[in-house]
Parts: C-alpha cells; sequence; structure tokens
C-alpha cells in the first residue's frame, strides 16, 4: 500500500524567519486572520510585533490570547466568538503546542460548527476549515507539520486526539530565535516531546520510508542537542538544531503515528494537568521498556541514530542501551515521577481503570509494536508513580 504524505504547502525556516508572516500570509490570498496566542506571548511583546508584520503586509489581523494550557472545549468558546466578530478568513497558531491546538480546533468549528467531541478519533476530518498558519514557540510539540489537534473535553475531562487533513497547516513559519528564551524545564519537556514522537513515529505499525528518514534525522540531531539547550540555553546552534529536528519528528509521526506513550500520555495531562512533554517523558522509558523485545531491530535503530550503541553491538544490546539511555536522560533532565510532581496516590490508583479505558479510545496503543492489552496498561501506569 502507498504510504499517504501530507506536509504544509509553505514552510520558512531559520532565524529571523517571524518577520515575514506577512508575506506568507499575503501570498496565500489571506487577509484577515486571528492571531491565536496567550498571555504569555503578549506580555513579552512578540504578539505585539507579529501584528505589525501583519499590519505592514497590508492586513487586518485581531488577537485572541484566550488560549489556556490543554485547551479545553469551554476555552474555545471566546475563540469562535472572536473568529465571528472578525469574521476571519484564516487562523494563525503562535505559540507552544496550546495555541497551535487551539488555532486548529477553531479553524475547523469556525467552518463546520457543532461539538469538538464529534471530530474525536477515529473520525477522519478533512475539512472544510479555515486555513491555519502555524508559528512555533518551543521545540517540540511539531504541531506546526501535524494534521492532529488535542483538546480535553471540559465535561469529560478526556483528551481527545482529532485528526485529519482539516488540522493540517497550510503554512508553516519555523524561527528558532523564538525559542532562545524558553527556561530549562520547558527546554526538556519539549525536547522529550519530540524525541517521543520521532521514537514512536519509526516504530509504529504505520511507520514507512517517508516518515523512517525523517524520524531517524531528527532522533540523531536531538540526541546530539537537547542536553547542550537544557544546560545552556543561549546556544543558539543547539536551539537551531532543537528546532528543526521538532518540526522533522512532527512531520514524522503526522505521516506515521504515535504509539502507546501518547496513548497514555493523554490522560495523565487531562486529569492531573501535566504538561504533555513532561506526561511523555514520565512514560517513555518504561513503555520503551515494555515494548522494545517486540520489534527489536527498529529500537536498535533508534539507539545508533541516538548514539548509544554502534553497528558491532547485537540488535538486542543496542535496544536494551535504548531503553538504558531513555531513563538516563530523563535523569539529567530531572524529570519527576507522577509522585515527586505531587499527585496524590489515591486519586491516581482510583483513576488507572479509566485512563487505561481512554488510552486505548485514543487508537494509539494499536500502532505499538506491543499492543497491550488493558491489564498491562495499568501495570504500566502503577510502575510509573514512583
Amino acid at each position: 500500500m502507498a504510504a499517504r504524505i501530507a506536509l504544509p504547502r509553505i514552510m520558512r525556516i531559520g532565524g529571523g524567519a517571524v518577520a515575514e508572516i506577512g508575506d506568507v500570509v499575503s501570498g496565500l490570498g489571506l487577509s484577515r486572520p486571528l492571531v491565536v496566542t496567550d498571555s504569555f506571548m503578549v506580555s513579552t511583546g512578540a504578539a505585539e510585533q507579529m501584528i505589525k508584520n501583519l499590519e505592514a503586509a497590508g492586513l487586518a489581523p485581531r488577537l485572541f490570547d484566550g488560549t489556556v494550557p490543554d485547551p479545553t472545549t469551554e476555552s474555545l468558546e471566546a475563540g469562535l466568538a472572536a473568529i465571528r466578530e472578525h469574521d476571519a478568513d484564516s487562523v494563525i497558531g503562535f505559540g507552544g503546542g496550546s495555541p497551535m491546538d487551539t488555532a486548529k480546533a477553531l479553524g475547523l468549528l469556525g467552518e463546520q460548527g457543532g461539538q469538538m467531541s464529534a471530530y474525536k478519533a477515529p473520525r477522519d476530518n478533512t475539512g472544510p476549515a479555515l486555513p491555519i498558519v502555524a508559528v512555533p514557540t518551543t521545540a517540540g510539540s511539531g504541531s506546526e507539520a501535524t494534521q492532529f489537534t488535542v483538546i480535553s473535553d471540559s465535561v469529560s475531562d478526556e483528551k481527545m486526539l482529532c485528526p485529519g487533513l482539516a488540522f493540517l497547516p497550510i503554512a508553516a513559519v519555523i524561527d528558532f530565535e523564538l525559542t532562545m528564551s524558553m527556561p530549562p524545564r520547558l527546554t526538556a519537556d519539549t525536547g522529550v516531546d519530540a524525541l517521543t514522537h520521532a521514537v514512536e513515529a519509526y516504530v509504529s505499525k504505520k511507520a514507512n520510508p517517508f516518515s523512517d528518514s525523517l524520524a531517524l534525522t531528527a532522533i540523531s540531531t536531538i540526541g546530539q542537542s537537547l542536553r547542550r539547550a537544557y544546560e545552556d540555553g543561549k546556544d543558539t546552534d543547539a536551539r537551531a538544531r532543537m528546532m528543526l529536528a521538532a518540526t522533522q519528528a512532527g512531520i514524522a509521526f503526522s505521516n506515521s503515528s504515535v504509539a502507546l506513550v501518547h496513548g497514555m500520555s493523554r490522560p495523565i495531562g487531562a486529569h492531573f494537568h501535566v504538561a504533555h512533554g513532561l506526561s511523555n517523558a514520565m512514560l517513555f522509558p518504561a513503555v520503551t521498556a515494555f515494548s522494545v523485545r517486540a520489534a527489536e531491530s527498529r529500537y536498535a535503530d533508534c539507539a545508533r541514530a541516538l548514539g548509544v550503541a554502534g553497528h558491532e553491538v547485537s540488535d538486542s544490546v543496542a535496544a536494551d542501551n535504548l531503553v538504558a539511555a531513555l531513563t538516563d536522560l530523563c535523569s539529567d533532565l530531572k524529570v519527576p515521577t507522577p509522585k515527586d510532581y505531587g499527585i496524590d496516590k489515591a486519586r491516581w490508583d482510583e483513576l488507572i481503570p479509566l485512563m487505561a479505558e481512554q488510552a486505548i479510545g485514543s487508537g494509539s496503543p494499536n500502532n505499538n509494536p506491543l499492543v497491550p492489552t488493558d491489564a498491562e496498561i495499568r501495570d504500566l501506569y502503577a510502575q510509573i508513580y514512583g
């Protein structure tokens, strides 16, 4: 079967690229974008500068800064009102994963209406939707190049994966200079998120030669650059490399899939309000150890790309090296356990059955090399608590 590959139509990549946002939007024949961002981007002045760049190109933008971390169905309501009031013809997601996820959801709801729950997996959303332009400010989610959004149901706390080409940005502007002020914790969490994307894309049952090449390149780059960016946020070379790797990993998993780590991560974020990258990091070593024997050669390739195994060792040894390396990486980056994060054990244990059910319901575990049972997912949640 032929691989189905989808990418943004336009990508501007490099330092200073954000200054070209007006040219990108006008070049698409758009004129009334809604800039979707958060209060932090307003406080830094970056949102105001983007508005000025758009206006300088003769466009009529409007700013919406009501994005919240891990966006919810309730948080979308004000954004939808802003789309209608502005008569927006496009949406610019400007920020980390949450503003971009919000922009994607608003683009679809702005055209189709209804409830976000109607668009969750397994539904494949092909549109119509307002055109989306993505401008990431973190090196992690890869959302600028993916055909997914994730929105939490405000009533049930389910973190809904919503897939389809309707959510794929038409353009992405990828400027590493926007990441230079990221604090170490955010650098670590988003960096491990990108590494998770790349590894899961490569070991997924939906992997293909196109996604493989990008995934391995991203793994190699992250292995060389993440600790550097974490230890010295002003290391421009490390920042540039991490930004490109995050986009490459995003393209990889968007055209392959994520797997068990992400399936289990979303419920943690929804119920305990743990940032997505951090909840991935909490799970990554244990889930890899669970999965590794089902696809030794694929995990061995990841280990070699990461630089923790050579070609002289067997695939079995290389795969085990990967598990050890991920454990060491999360230790070096001070990734907390759920216990260390402050999550109450009684509440954690109480929610394990529901989290396992929601993980399976997302469909992501079915892409894992070793498809887990409900009981195995419950065991993994219990194992990582700490």
